[in-house]
């Protein structure tokens, strides 16, 4: 697609992807969602398929996204006995003085772009994505 850029070896469609948290963690799946401002909503979303290697903060901003160096590829391979078939590798201000690298190795990667409110609306459109915290109020 043209409105996709390369950063690290992932592509991310264009966007305003300042904003970052983790959105849902389990054994089965680690999503991260993207956006501008994440009070009401986000956008994107990294979602990682059987994660086994996780290294970041629960909320960061302004990621750098970087292909993967050949000593943390070294490293996941020893640790793990073969080398992973997804390796994220990123920058992110957590809050700090100085940028946190984080790495993030999974069986899959899927970049999702759509719409995900963070609270309930009861005009919420058909089909319409809400986060996984968010209940109708008669649940």
């Amino acid at each position: 697609m043209d409105a996709d850029r390369t950063q690290g070896g992932i592509r991310l469609p264009e966007g305003s992807w300042w904003d970052w948290d983790v959105v849902d963690w389990n054994a089965g799946r680690l999503t991260l969602a993207a956006g501008y401002d994440l009070t009401y909503h986000h956008g994107l979303e990294l979602v990682f398929s059987d994660p086994f290697f996780v290294n970041c903060p629960s909320a960061f901003h302004e990621p750098a996204f970087r292909a993967p160096s050949p000593e943390e590829i070294g490293r996941l391979t020893r640790r793990f006995g073969e080398e992973p078939p997804v390796v994220v590798a990123f920058q992110a201000d957590a809050g700090g003085q100085e940028p946190v690298p984080c790495l993030i190795a999974a069986e899959r990667l899927d970049i999702v772009e759509e719409s995900v409110l963070r609270y309930w609306r009861e005009d919420a459109a058909p089909g319409q994505r809400f986060a996984p915290w968010v209940r109708s109020p008669d649940r």
